[in-house]
């Protein structure tokens, strides 16, 4: 059964380039309301265990380096069927691929600067939320 809720993550690229506020109102104009929201940055730590999935993965010394060179903007949306919709508002993670409009096709630069994380599965948006989010800081 698909929940209301997934996780996303603007990337340091995207912070750095000031795109925060711009994404974040294309969020909210795709009709998602955000119930939990934070500037933070990663350690290599919080970064290695977070994509641990990728840790036999060739890029994934690329990947914490990357997640933990800056700040980044850790979400919680809330939407009808918010995964699936979700991943189709930011796009093919490669941008080149991406279609007209999407976040990755606006603000990505390419498949390793890809702007945005959104959680693949209601499973993975529970555990990617909780892992940046107590329950007391979603609302």
């Amino acid at each position: 059964m698909a929940t209301n809720r997934t996780f996303t993550m603007l990337k340091p690229d995207a912070v750095e380039k000031g795109h925060v506020g711009a994404i974040l109102e294309k969020i909210n104009a795709s009709g998602f309301r955000i119930v939990a929201l934070k500037l933070t940055q990663m350690t290599t730590a919080d970064a290695q265990a977070f994509y641990a999935i990728h840790k036999e993965r060739p890029f994934f010394g690329e990947l914490v380096e990357y997640m933990t060179r800056g700040p980044i903007v850790a979400a919680v949306l809330e939407k009808d069927n918010a995964v699936e919709d979700f991943r189709t508002l930011i796009g093919a993670t490669n941008p080149a691929d991406a279609a007209e409009g999407t976040i990755r096709k606006l603000y990505a630069a390419s498949i390793g600067e890809n702007a945005v994380h959104g959680s693949d599965s209601d499973e993975n948006a529970a555990i990617e939320s909780a892992f940046h989010f107590s329950g007391r800081e979603m609302f």
